[in-house]
Protein backbone atom coordinates (compact mmCIF):
# COMPACT_ATOMS: atom_id res chain seq x y z
CA UNK A 1 0.00 0.00 0.00
CA UNK A 2 1.40 3.46 -1.09
CA UNK A 3 0.31 6.44 1.12
CA UNK A 4 -0.32 9.61 -0.53
CA UNK A 5 -0.49 12.63 2.09
CA UNK A 6 -2.30 15.96 0.17
CA UNK A 7 -1.56 19.05 1.59
CA UNK A 8 -5.26 20.64 1.51
CA UNK A 9 -8.38 19.06 1.19
CA UNK A 10 -9.32 20.80 -2.00
CA UNK A 11 -5.87 20.80 -3.76
CA UNK A 12 -6.45 19.33 -7.50
CA UNK A 13 -2.85 20.27 -7.87
CA UNK A 14 -1.41 18.40 -5.64
CA UNK A 15 -3.40 15.20 -6.47
CA UNK A 16 -3.04 15.41 -10.29
CA UNK A 17 0.92 15.34 -9.94
CA UNK A 18 0.27 12.60 -7.10
CA UNK A 19 -1.95 10.51 -9.25
CA UNK A 20 0.59 11.03 -12.56
CA UNK A 21 3.18 9.03 -10.38
CA UNK A 22 0.94 6.93 -9.25
CA UNK A 23 -0.10 6.03 -12.61
CA UNK A 24 3.57 6.40 -13.80
CA UNK A 25 4.55 3.62 -11.69
CA UNK A 26 1.96 1.31 -12.63
CA UNK A 27 0.12 1.46 -9.32
CA UNK A 28 -3.40 0.19 -9.06
CA UNK A 29 -6.14 1.70 -6.98
CA UNK A 30 -6.24 -0.82 -4.71
CA UNK A 31 -3.02 -0.22 -3.65
CA UNK A 32 -2.90 3.24 -2.98
CA UNK A 33 -4.36 5.50 -0.04
CA UNK A 34 -4.89 8.74 0.20
CA UNK A 35 -5.48 11.25 2.59
CA UNK A 36 -5.04 15.00 4.02
CA UNK A 37 -2.56 16.44 5.76
CA UNK A 38 -3.43 15.99 9.63
CA UNK A 39 -5.70 13.22 9.05
CA UNK A 40 -5.68 10.05 10.77
CA UNK A 41 -3.35 7.08 8.78
CA UNK A 42 -6.14 4.09 7.68
CA UNK A 43 -5.72 1.04 9.14
CA UNK A 44 -3.39 -0.57 6.18
CA UNK A 45 -1.88 2.44 5.58
CA UNK A 46 1.83 2.10 3.94
CA UNK A 47 4.64 3.99 4.90
CA UNK A 48 6.47 4.49 0.88
CA UNK A 49 6.30 7.86 -0.34
CA UNK A 50 4.45 8.32 -3.75
CA UNK A 51 6.74 7.89 -7.24
CA UNK A 52 7.45 10.59 -8.69
CA UNK A 53 5.84 11.91 -11.72
CA UNK A 54 6.80 10.15 -14.92
CA UNK A 55 5.84 11.22 -18.37
CA UNK A 56 2.87 12.43 -19.13
CA UNK A 57 -0.52 11.14 -20.52
CA UNK A 58 -3.96 12.84 -21.74
CA UNK A 59 -7.19 12.71 -20.39
CA UNK A 60 -10.64 13.50 -21.73
CA UNK A 61 -11.11 17.58 -21.08
CA UNK A 62 -14.63 16.04 -19.46
CA UNK A 63 -12.69 14.39 -16.36
CA UNK A 64 -10.62 17.26 -15.53
CA UNK A 65 -14.00 20.01 -15.92
CA UNK A 66 -15.42 17.11 -13.45
CA UNK A 67 -12.41 16.39 -11.10
CA UNK A 68 -11.78 20.01 -10.57
CA UNK A 69 -14.99 20.72 -8.77
CA UNK A 70 -15.92 16.84 -7.44
CA UNK A 71 -12.45 17.18 -5.30
CA UNK A 72 -14.29 19.94 -3.40
CA UNK A 73 -16.96 17.36 -1.71
CA UNK A 74 -16.55 16.76 1.71
CA UNK A 75 -16.62 12.74 1.03
CA UNK A 76 -12.87 11.16 2.23
CA UNK A 77 -13.11 8.07 -0.75
CA UNK A 78 -13.49 11.31 -3.23
CA UNK A 79 -9.14 10.98 -3.96
CA UNK A 80 -10.00 7.36 -4.32
CA UNK A 81 -12.63 7.58 -6.60
CA UNK A 82 -10.97 9.73 -8.94
CA UNK A 83 -7.97 7.71 -9.38
CA UNK A 84 -10.28 4.57 -9.65
CA UNK A 85 -11.49 6.91 -12.82
CA UNK A 86 -8.33 7.63 -13.89
CA UNK A 87 -6.42 4.39 -14.01
CA UNK A 88 -9.95 3.16 -16.45
CA UNK A 89 -9.48 6.15 -18.40
CA UNK A 90 -5.87 5.08 -19.15
CA UNK A 91 -6.36 1.57 -19.03
CA UNK A 92 -8.50 0.31 -21.92
CA UNK A 93 -11.43 2.16 -21.16
CA UNK A 94 -10.56 6.00 -22.90
CA UNK A 95 -14.63 6.62 -23.71
CA UNK A 96 -15.68 5.88 -19.90
CA UNK A 97 -16.59 9.55 -19.11
CA UNK A 98 -19.17 8.84 -22.41
CA UNK A 99 -20.85 6.19 -20.43
CA UNK A 100 -23.88 8.17 -18.54
CA UNK A 101 -24.85 5.11 -16.26
CA UNK A 102 -21.17 3.96 -14.93
CA UNK A 103 -21.63 3.34 -11.06
CA UNK A 104 -18.05 5.60 -11.07
CA UNK A 105 -19.38 8.49 -13.57
CA UNK A 106 -22.49 8.80 -11.76
CA UNK A 107 -21.03 9.19 -7.93
CA UNK A 108 -18.52 11.50 -9.54
CA UNK A 109 -21.88 13.57 -11.25
CA UNK A 110 -23.21 13.48 -7.91
CA UNK A 111 -19.99 14.89 -5.69
CA UNK A 112 -20.25 17.63 -8.47
CA UNK A 113 -23.67 18.28 -8.36
CA UNK A 114 -23.90 18.66 -4.74
CA UNK A 115 -20.45 20.73 -4.67
CA UNK A 116 -22.26 23.24 -7.46
CA UNK A 117 -25.27 23.38 -5.40
CA UNK A 118 -23.49 24.95 -2.11
CA UNK A 119 -21.17 27.34 -4.18
CA UNK A 120 -24.90 28.36 -4.94
CA UNK A 121 -25.98 28.71 -1.74
CA UNK A 122 -22.98 30.25 -0.57
CA UNK A 123 -23.74 33.25 -3.21
CA UNK A 124 -27.47 33.51 -2.00
CA UNK A 125 -27.25 33.32 1.33
CA UNK A 126 -24.19 34.56 2.46
CA UNK A 127 -24.91 38.22 4.28
CA UNK A 128 -22.64 40.77 5.71
CA UNK A 129 -22.65 42.60 8.77
CA UNK A 130 -20.48 46.03 9.17
CA UNK A 131 -18.41 45.85 12.08
CA UNK A 132 -15.91 48.69 13.19
CA UNK A 133 -12.14 48.15 13.29
CA UNK A 134 -8.74 49.86 14.48
CA UNK A 135 -7.86 49.84 10.40
CA UNK A 136 -11.54 51.30 9.24
CA UNK A 137 -14.82 49.45 8.14
CA UNK A 138 -14.69 45.71 7.51
CA UNK A 139 -17.74 43.62 6.38
CA UNK A 140 -18.01 40.24 8.01
CA UNK A 141 -19.66 37.06 7.34
CA UNK A 142 -20.58 33.27 8.98
CA UNK A 143 -20.85 30.73 6.46
CA UNK A 144 -21.29 26.84 6.97
CA UNK A 145 -20.78 25.30 3.20
CA UNK A 146 -21.19 21.77 3.51
CA UNK A 147 -18.07 20.89 1.18
CA UNK A 148 -14.66 22.72 0.83
CA UNK A 149 -15.59 25.36 -1.25
CA UNK A 150 -13.72 28.34 0.62
CA UNK A 151 -10.95 28.73 -2.06
CA UNK A 152 -13.15 27.98 -5.22
CA UNK A 153 -15.63 30.59 -4.69
CA UNK A 154 -13.26 33.70 -2.67
CA UNK A 155 -12.90 35.16 -6.25
CA UNK A 156 -16.87 34.96 -6.62
CA UNK A 157 -16.98 37.81 -4.05
CA UNK A 158 -13.66 39.25 -4.82
CA UNK A 159 -15.21 40.58 -8.21
CA UNK A 160 -18.45 41.60 -6.84
CA UNK A 161 -17.64 43.04 -3.38
CA UNK A 162 -14.12 44.59 -5.36
CA UNK A 163 -14.54 48.12 -3.18
CA UNK A 164 -15.17 46.46 0.15
CA UNK A 165 -12.86 45.17 3.02
CA UNK A 166 -14.37 41.57 3.96
CA UNK A 167 -13.98 38.90 5.74
CA UNK A 168 -15.89 35.31 5.53
CA UNK A 169 -15.71 33.02 8.39
CA UNK A 170 -16.58 29.37 8.63
CA UNK A 171 -15.99 26.56 10.65
CA UNK A 172 -12.89 25.07 8.44
CA UNK A 173 -11.31 28.47 6.87
CA UNK A 174 -11.27 32.05 7.06
CA UNK A 175 -11.70 34.39 3.87
CA UNK A 176 -10.32 37.70 3.84
CA UNK A 177 -10.03 40.75 0.96
CA UNK A 178 -8.57 43.97 1.51
CA UNK A 179 -9.14 45.54 -1.71
CA UNK A 180 -5.94 44.55 -3.00
CA UNK A 181 -4.90 40.52 -1.72
CA UNK A 182 -6.56 37.81 -0.48
CA UNK A 183 -5.84 35.76 2.49
CA UNK A 184 -6.75 32.59 3.92
CA UNK A 185 -6.72 31.55 7.56
CA UNK A 186 -7.84 28.81 9.86
CA UNK A 187 -11.54 28.31 10.75
CA UNK A 188 -13.42 30.65 13.22
CA UNK A 189 -16.60 30.27 15.56
CA UNK A 190 -20.03 32.01 14.90
CA UNK A 191 -19.83 33.92 17.60
CA UNK A 192 -16.94 35.76 16.06
CA UNK A 193 -19.07 37.36 13.76
CA UNK A 194 -21.73 40.20 15.27
CA UNK A 195 -25.02 38.55 14.76
CA UNK A 196 -26.93 42.39 13.52
CA UNK A 197 -25.94 45.78 11.98
CA UNK A 198 -27.45 48.75 11.24
CA UNK A 199 -28.68 47.37 7.39
CA UNK A 200 -30.73 44.61 8.87
CA UNK A 201 -33.91 46.69 8.65
CA UNK A 202 -32.94 47.48 5.10
CA UNK A 203 -32.37 43.54 4.14
CA UNK A 204 -36.10 43.32 5.82
CA UNK A 205 -37.65 45.40 4.21
CA UNK A 206 -36.03 44.47 0.48
CA UNK A 207 -37.34 41.49 1.03
CA UNK A 208 -40.91 42.19 2.44
CA UNK A 209 -41.05 43.98 -0.75
CA UNK A 210 -40.10 41.22 -3.39
CA UNK A 211 -42.05 38.69 -1.84
CA UNK A 212 -45.04 36.96 -4.02
CA UNK A 213 -47.81 36.17 -2.21
CA UNK A 214 -49.50 34.50 -5.09
CA UNK A 215 -46.18 32.51 -5.94
CA UNK A 216 -45.76 31.39 -2.58
CA UNK A 217 -45.06 27.37 -2.18
CA UNK A 218 -43.38 26.63 1.35
CA UNK A 219 -42.25 23.20 0.52
CA UNK A 220 -40.35 24.40 -2.56
CA UNK A 221 -39.02 27.54 -0.62
CA UNK A 222 -37.63 25.43 2.46
CA UNK A 223 -36.02 22.99 -0.14
CA UNK A 224 -34.41 25.63 -1.99
CA UNK A 225 -33.29 28.05 1.24
CA UNK A 226 -33.19 25.05 4.10
CA UNK A 227 -33.61 26.31 7.71
CA UNK A 228 -29.82 25.72 8.33
CA UNK A 229 -29.60 29.02 6.82
CA UNK A 230 -32.09 31.06 8.39
CA UNK A 231 -30.18 32.22 11.37
CA UNK A 232 -27.37 33.69 9.51
CA UNK A 233 -30.03 35.78 7.43
CA UNK A 234 -31.82 38.72 8.79
CA UNK A 235 -34.54 38.94 5.97
CA UNK A 236 -36.03 35.14 7.07
CA UNK A 237 -37.31 36.49 10.57
CA UNK A 238 -40.34 37.77 8.20
CA UNK A 239 -41.35 34.78 6.64
CA UNK A 240 -43.55 33.65 9.37
CA UNK A 241 -45.25 37.18 9.51
CA UNK A 242 -45.41 37.16 5.23
CA UNK A 243 -46.46 33.67 4.97
CA UNK A 244 -49.36 34.42 7.32
CA UNK A 245 -50.61 37.65 5.24
CA UNK A 246 -50.42 35.81 1.47
CA UNK A 247 -53.71 34.56 1.34
CA UNK A 248 -55.18 38.23 2.14
CA UNK A 249 -52.69 39.68 0.24
CA UNK A 250 -53.03 37.36 -3.12
CA UNK A 251 -56.63 37.65 -2.70
CA UNK A 252 -56.13 41.91 -2.89
CA UNK A 253 -54.31 41.09 -6.34
CA UNK A 254 -56.70 39.24 -8.00
CA UNK A 255 -59.21 41.95 -7.33
CA UNK A 256 -56.77 44.54 -8.84
CA UNK A 257 -56.51 42.86 -11.64
CA UNK A 258 -53.08 42.24 -14.00
CA UNK A 259 -50.73 45.22 -14.57
CA UNK A 260 -50.87 46.30 -18.47
CA UNK A 261 -47.12 47.05 -20.39
CA UNK A 262 -46.57 50.77 -21.07
CA UNK A 263 -49.75 52.45 -22.69
CA UNK A 264 -47.45 55.10 -24.41
CA UNK A 265 -45.30 52.51 -26.07
CA UNK A 266 -43.66 55.64 -28.37
CA UNK A 267 -42.52 57.10 -25.21
CA UNK A 268 -39.25 55.06 -23.76
CA UNK A 269 -39.24 54.88 -19.96
CA UNK A 270 -35.25 54.35 -18.99
CA UNK A 271 -33.45 55.80 -21.38
CA UNK A 272 -31.02 58.78 -20.06
CA UNK A 273 -32.46 62.10 -20.92
CA UNK A 274 -31.15 64.65 -23.64
CA UNK A 275 -28.51 67.11 -22.86
CA UNK A 276 -29.85 70.82 -23.07
CA UNK A 277 -28.43 70.66 -26.45
CA UNK A 278 -29.50 67.75 -29.08
CA UNK A 279 -25.92 66.63 -30.85
CA UNK A 280 -25.93 67.00 -34.60
CA UNK A 281 -26.87 62.95 -35.56
CA UNK A 282 -24.02 63.20 -37.73
CA UNK A 283 -21.28 62.70 -35.43
CA UNK A 284 -23.46 61.11 -32.90
CA UNK A 285 -20.79 57.79 -33.43
CA UNK A 286 -17.95 60.16 -32.93
CA UNK A 287 -19.24 61.94 -29.77
CA UNK A 288 -16.92 62.95 -26.92
CA UNK A 289 -18.71 60.96 -23.96
CA UNK A 290 -19.39 57.63 -25.73
CA UNK A 291 -22.48 57.32 -23.36
CA UNK A 292 -24.08 60.10 -24.38
CA UNK A 293 -23.93 58.91 -28.04
CA UNK A 294 -25.30 55.60 -26.92
CA UNK A 295 -27.65 57.83 -25.63
CA UNK A 296 -28.53 59.88 -28.83
CA UNK A 297 -28.73 56.68 -30.92
CA UNK A 298 -31.08 54.98 -28.38
CA UNK A 299 -32.95 58.16 -28.92
CA UNK A 300 -32.47 58.43 -32.52
CA UNK A 301 -34.21 54.80 -32.84
CA UNK A 302 -36.95 55.50 -30.45
CA UNK A 303 -38.41 58.34 -32.59
CA UNK A 304 -37.89 57.16 -36.17
CA UNK A 305 -41.66 57.40 -38.33
CA UNK A 306 -40.40 53.95 -40.12
CA UNK A 307 -40.26 51.32 -37.34
CA UNK A 308 -41.65 47.77 -38.06
CA UNK A 309 -45.13 47.64 -37.05
CA UNK A 310 -44.61 45.26 -34.13
CA UNK A 311 -42.01 47.77 -32.81
CA UNK A 312 -45.20 50.03 -32.37
CA UNK A 313 -46.66 47.32 -30.40
CA UNK A 314 -44.17 46.46 -28.16
CA UNK A 315 -43.73 48.62 -24.89
CA UNK A 316 -40.65 50.64 -25.51
CA UNK A 317 -37.21 50.41 -27.25
CA UNK A 318 -34.79 47.99 -25.28
CA UNK A 319 -31.52 49.50 -26.33
CA UNK A 320 -27.71 47.65 -24.87
CA UNK A 321 -26.57 48.03 -21.68
CA UNK A 322 -22.55 48.46 -20.12
CA UNK A 323 -19.83 50.06 -20.14
CA UNK A 324 -18.04 51.96 -23.43
CA UNK A 325 -15.11 50.09 -24.05
CA UNK A 326 -16.02 47.05 -22.46
CA UNK A 327 -13.78 44.44 -24.74
CA UNK A 328 -16.45 41.82 -24.99
CA UNK A 329 -19.85 42.77 -25.99
CA UNK A 330 -22.72 39.91 -26.46
CA UNK A 331 -25.63 40.34 -28.66
CA UNK A 332 -28.39 38.35 -28.44
CA UNK A 333 -31.57 38.29 -30.78
CA UNK A 334 -34.77 40.59 -29.47
CA UNK A 335 -36.22 41.59 -26.05
CA UNK A 336 -38.08 39.33 -24.55
CA UNK A 337 -41.42 39.76 -22.24
CA UNK A 338 -39.95 40.53 -19.15
CA UNK A 339 -37.15 43.01 -21.21
CA UNK A 340 -40.21 44.80 -22.87
CA UNK A 341 -42.22 45.75 -19.27
CA UNK A 342 -38.35 46.67 -17.48
CA UNK A 343 -36.40 48.16 -20.90
CA UNK A 344 -33.12 46.75 -20.06
CA UNK A 345 -31.38 43.70 -22.38
CA UNK A 346 -31.07 39.78 -20.54
CA UNK A 347 -33.58 40.17 -17.08
CA UNK A 348 -35.95 37.45 -18.41
CA UNK A 349 -35.54 33.79 -18.27
CA UNK A 350 -32.92 33.50 -20.59
CA UNK A 351 -31.05 36.77 -19.49
CA UNK A 352 -30.73 35.12 -15.64
CA UNK A 353 -29.44 31.60 -17.47
CA UNK A 354 -26.72 34.11 -18.75
CA UNK A 355 -25.79 35.57 -15.71
CA UNK A 356 -25.42 32.23 -13.81
CA UNK A 357 -23.41 30.94 -16.92
CA UNK A 358 -21.05 34.01 -16.93
CA UNK A 359 -20.53 33.53 -13.45
CA UNK A 360 -19.67 29.96 -13.31
CA UNK A 361 -17.01 31.24 -16.47
CA UNK A 362 -15.80 33.98 -14.17
CA UNK A 363 -16.93 36.37 -16.75
CA UNK A 364 -18.21 39.71 -14.94
CA UNK A 365 -21.29 40.44 -16.46
CA UNK A 366 -20.54 44.44 -15.30
CA UNK A 367 -17.30 44.59 -17.19
CA UNK A 368 -19.39 43.27 -20.63
CA UNK A 369 -21.70 45.26 -23.07
CA UNK A 370 -25.22 43.19 -23.71
CA UNK A 371 -27.55 43.68 -26.37
CA UNK A 372 -29.75 42.76 -29.24
CA UNK A 373 -29.80 42.42 -32.88
CA UNK A 374 -33.47 43.38 -32.59
CA UNK A 375 -34.65 46.44 -30.12
CA UNK A 376 -38.07 45.68 -29.85
CA UNK A 377 -40.43 42.93 -28.94
CA UNK A 378 -42.14 40.64 -31.50
CA UNK A 379 -44.99 39.01 -30.43
CA UNK A 380 -48.10 37.33 -31.35
CA UNK A 381 -50.66 38.17 -28.98
CA UNK A 382 -53.04 35.09 -27.38
CA UNK A 383 -55.04 36.15 -25.12
CA UNK A 384 -53.29 38.01 -22.00
CA UNK A 385 -50.28 36.47 -23.24
CA UNK A 386 -47.41 37.82 -25.47
CA UNK A 387 -45.82 34.81 -27.23
CA UNK A 388 -42.12 35.46 -28.71
CA UNK A 389 -41.76 35.89 -32.65
CA UNK A 390 -38.56 34.74 -34.08
CA UNK A 391 -37.33 38.56 -36.22
CA UNK A 392 -37.49 37.24 -40.25
CA UNK A 393 -34.31 38.74 -42.61
CA UNK A 394 -36.60 41.86 -43.00
CA UNK A 395 -36.19 42.68 -39.29
CA UNK A 396 -32.97 41.91 -38.76
CA UNK A 397 -31.54 44.22 -42.25
CA UNK A 398 -34.01 47.46 -40.40
CA UNK A 399 -32.28 47.19 -36.99
CA UNK A 400 -28.63 46.42 -38.53
CA UNK A 401 -27.23 50.08 -39.32
CA UNK A 402 -28.35 50.99 -35.40
CA UNK A 403 -26.17 47.95 -34.08
CA UNK A 404 -23.20 48.84 -36.06
CA UNK A 405 -23.34 52.07 -35.52
CA UNK A 406 -23.68 50.72 -31.38
CA UNK A 407 -20.54 48.43 -31.81
CA UNK A 408 -18.58 51.90 -33.28
CA UNK A 409 -19.34 53.47 -30.47
CA UNK A 410 -18.67 50.70 -27.39
CA UNK A 411 -15.70 49.45 -29.20
CA UNK A 412 -15.01 45.70 -28.18
CA UNK A 413 -12.42 43.70 -28.97
CA UNK A 414 -14.68 40.54 -29.27
CA UNK A 415 -18.14 40.29 -30.12
CA UNK A 416 -20.17 36.86 -29.09
CA UNK A 417 -22.98 35.94 -30.88
CA UNK A 418 -25.84 34.41 -28.92
CA UNK A 419 -27.66 32.41 -31.81
CA UNK A 420 -28.69 32.77 -35.21
CA UNK A 421 -30.15 35.86 -35.48
CA UNK A 422 -27.51 37.48 -34.17
CA UNK A 423 -24.74 35.56 -36.32
CA UNK A 424 -26.64 36.84 -38.89
CA UNK A 425 -26.54 40.53 -38.24
CA UNK A 426 -23.04 40.33 -37.47
CA UNK A 427 -21.80 38.50 -40.23
CA UNK A 428 -24.40 40.53 -42.54
CA UNK A 429 -25.49 36.88 -43.99
CA UNK A 430 -27.13 33.34 -42.78
CA UNK A 431 -24.50 30.76 -41.23
CA UNK A 432 -25.06 27.88 -39.69
CA UNK A 433 -24.61 28.38 -35.62
CA UNK A 434 -23.92 24.84 -34.73
CA UNK A 435 -20.85 24.59 -36.99
CA UNK A 436 -19.12 27.69 -36.33
CA UNK A 437 -19.93 27.49 -32.69
CA UNK A 438 -16.84 28.07 -30.44
CA UNK A 439 -15.14 29.47 -33.69
CA UNK A 440 -14.31 33.18 -34.97
CA UNK A 441 -16.56 34.51 -37.77
CA UNK A 442 -15.18 38.16 -39.58
CA UNK A 443 -17.89 40.36 -38.46
CA UNK A 444 -17.97 44.48 -38.95
CA UNK A 445 -15.32 46.53 -40.00
CA UNK A 446 -13.45 42.81 -39.87
CA UNK A 447 -14.06 42.16 -36.04
CA UNK A 448 -13.90 38.79 -34.57
CA UNK A 449 -16.83 36.94 -34.21
CA UNK A 450 -17.18 34.07 -31.44
CA UNK A 451 -20.54 31.92 -32.15
CA UNK A 452 -22.23 30.11 -29.60
CA UNK A 453 -26.15 28.97 -28.80
CA UNK A 454 -28.46 31.68 -27.18
CA UNK A 455 -29.39 31.19 -23.13
CA UNK A 456 -32.95 30.21 -24.53
CA UNK A 457 -32.09 27.24 -26.47
CA UNK A 458 -30.60 25.76 -23.51
CA UNK A 459 -34.10 26.73 -21.76
CA UNK A 460 -36.18 24.11 -24.52
CA UNK A 461 -33.50 21.19 -24.02
CA UNK A 462 -35.86 18.89 -22.96
CA UNK A 463 -33.45 16.23 -21.29
CA UNK A 464 -32.09 17.09 -17.91
CA UNK A 465 -28.93 14.83 -18.41
CA UNK A 466 -28.78 16.54 -22.28
CA UNK A 467 -29.81 19.77 -20.40
CA UNK A 468 -27.02 19.39 -18.01
CA UNK A 469 -24.25 18.69 -20.70
CA UNK A 470 -25.15 21.56 -23.14
CA UNK A 471 -25.17 23.81 -20.14
CA UNK A 472 -21.55 23.12 -19.14
CA UNK A 473 -20.99 23.49 -22.91
CA UNK A 474 -22.31 27.07 -22.74
CA UNK A 475 -20.37 27.91 -19.69
CA UNK A 476 -16.94 26.53 -21.65
CA UNK A 477 -18.07 28.88 -24.55
CA UNK A 478 -18.08 32.08 -22.11
CA UNK A 479 -14.93 31.26 -20.61
CA UNK A 480 -13.25 30.70 -24.17
CA UNK A 481 -14.14 33.82 -25.05
CA UNK A 482 -13.28 35.96 -22.33
CA UNK A 483 -10.56 34.04 -22.48
CA UNK A 484 -9.39 35.27 -26.02
CA UNK A 485 -9.83 38.94 -24.96
CA UNK A 486 -8.53 38.83 -21.01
Amino acid sequence: MIATVLPGPADLGAWRSAARGLLGAGVPPEQAEWRVAGDAPGLFAGDAAPPAATSPFHVPRAFVALAEIAIRHRDPERFALLYRVLWRLTHGEPALMQVATDADIVRLEAMAKAVRRDAHKMHAFLRFRQVETEAGVRHVAWFEPEHHIEEAEAGFFVRRFAGLRWSIVTPRRTVHWDGQELRFGPGGRRQDVPPDDAVEPLWRAYYAAIFNPARLKPGAMRAEMPRKYWRNMPETAEIPRLIADAPRRAAEMVARGASLPNPNPQKPRHLPPPSHVEPDMDLLDTAADPKEALAALARELAGRNDLPDFARRATQLVFGEGPPGAPLMFVGEQPGDEEDIQGRPFVGPAGRLLDRALAEAEVPRGETYVTNAVKHFKFEPRGKRRLHQSPDAGDIAYYRPFLLREIGIVGPRLLVALGATALRALAGKALPVMKTRGTLVEGPEGLPVFTTVHPSFLLRVPDEEAQRREYARFVDDLRAAHARVA
